[in-house]
């Protein structure tokens, strides 16, 4: 089935239409994921804990492509739904380019502040040796890590999803193999697990790349571009909520562990690398499904069919709330076998795991509605709204219920203040989205 932004969406329309940038986004998290496992039964659990804790710091520096793929990509199909396709390709091309130029410079202060940041943290010891290796390896390949996740979007918006999802296998099974080889089979321990991350970026960012600068036939390619320091502050005002969402993230990550390290040391860290790992691969669905919309609202909304947007929402209400249902079950379904698979070998740190997993996998009830809602406005390009969304759900509700919580209820403070925070976050989505009902006319 051809399906083009200009069309009206069915439900079963859609869902075919987003259903590769679910399964890329899905699947990126998975293979995420695999480092953890290789590393945690292969390599040992302090090493785990290294991992856990300097990925939010990692994870920060490459926020950057999430900007300029969700803003840019939502600026370009406003732009085609114009009627301005030659403008377009000029705003794709300048996105590219200075995004991989961005990545360059902040690897090399990434592993240049790689050490005194850990050590900033709290790492000493095994523990600040282990993140810099792991670091400083998969920081080479950070520029690439940037264009993969912008291209993830870009793709979207090019009517290519199909072979977003493709180049994301790819990049996926090229990081099992090698894991699996490096780790398992030659022990090379933590650097090789980073090692086979790394590639898999590469991978996974130069294949785009290499595809957009040839003819190709898709809506865009990649061609020789102009500044226009007006399309770029738009696109970086616009995708701010999803850069400002994953360095939030990343920044109540290091509190968190920080909060763990008190209350219940290493093991604790631990514990809640496993409930980052699988909230990493469920809210990788929400995520997958919003980007995969984003494009369609933003060509409509530039097309002024106000009836389309109307209905794109709705149809998008109803998917995420039978999503976070299904998920709620799913997490206390399958709570025992998930932690086994991470930490099984170890007793007390599986019963420290699974009494966390079973308070939050309620934070999927609501954590659905605040990321597509932050989606919809960056779509509209509503970047205020977008980031006020993304800014409290990941920071300022997450901050106050981690700090607070904990005194009132010890480590159990800790799960539950993910929960408190995301139902928040919902109740203030809901609200943008009823305020702004007129002015979008959706």
């Amino acid at each position: 089935m051809k399906i083009q932004l200009s069309d009206h969406f069915t439900l079963r329309k859609l869902l075919i239409f987003t259903l590769p940038s679910i399964v890329m986004m899905i699947f990126t998290s998975i293979y995420g994921v695999v480092d953890g496992f290789f590393v945690s039964n292969y390599v040992g659990k302090a090493p785990f804990a290294a991992v856990n804790f300097i990925m939010p710091f990692l994870m920060i520096l490459g926020a950057v492509g999430f900007m300029f793929g969700t803003g840019g990509s939502a600026l370009i199909s406003k732009t085609m739904g114009e009627g301005d396709h030659g403008k377009a390709q000029e705003q794709f091309s300048l996105f590219v380019y200075v995004a991989l130029a961005c990545g360059v410079v902040i690897a090399v202060l990434g592993i240049l502040l790689l050490r005194p940041v850990a050590a900033a943290l709290g790492a000493d010891g095994e523990l600040l040796e282990d993140c810099v290796v792991y670091g400083r390896i998969i920081l080479l390949a950070l520029p690439a890590y940037i264009l993969q996740y912008e291209f993830q979007s870009f793709f979207v918006a090019a009517g290519k999803p199909q072979l977003g999802l493709a180049v994301t296998v790819i990049a996926g099974v090229t990081n099992m193999v090698l894991d699996a080889l490096l780790v398992a089979v030659f022990p090379l321990g933590l650097a090789g697990a980073a090692a086979a991350t790394a590639v898999s970026q590469c991978v996974g960012g130069l294949i785009p790349l290499v595809y957009f600068l040839r003819p190709n036939t898709s809506l865009l390619r990649l061609t020789g571009t102009r500044m226009d320091v007006g399309a770029l502050l738009r696109a970086c005002a616009n995708g701010s909520s999803e850069l400002m969402s994953n360095i939030s993230t990343s920044l109540v990550s290091m509190l968190y562990n920080a909060q763990l390290m008190k209350y219940a040391g290493q093991d604790g860290v631990a514990a809640y690398g496993v409930l980052m790992y699988v909230n990493m691969i469920f809210l990788a669905a929400f995520i997958g499904y919003s980007v995969g919309t984003a494009p369609v609202i933003s060509y409509h909304y530039g097309a002024g069919n106000h009836g389309e947007l109307k209905s794109l929402l709705k149809k998008g209400l109803a998917v995420i709330g039978t999503c976070s249902v299904a998920m709620l079950l799913a997490a206390e379904f399958f709570a025992r076998p998930l932690a086994m698979l991470f930490v099984g070998y170890d007793e007390a740190l599986l019963d420290m795991t699974l009494q966390g997993f079973r308070v939050f996998a309620f934070s999927f009830l609501f954590a659905g509605i605040a990321i597509y809602g932050s989606a919809f406005f960056t779509a509209l390009n509503n970047g205020l709204i977008s980031a006020l969304i993304s800014f409290l759900r990941t920071l300022v509700f997450q901050v106050a219920a981690v700090l607070i919580l904990p005194l009132l209820l010890g480590i159990g403070g800790i799960w539950v203040s993910i929960v408190a925070a995301e139902c928040m976050a919902t109740v203030v989505t809901v609200v943008f989205l009823v305020t702004q009902r007129k002015r979008y006319r959706y």
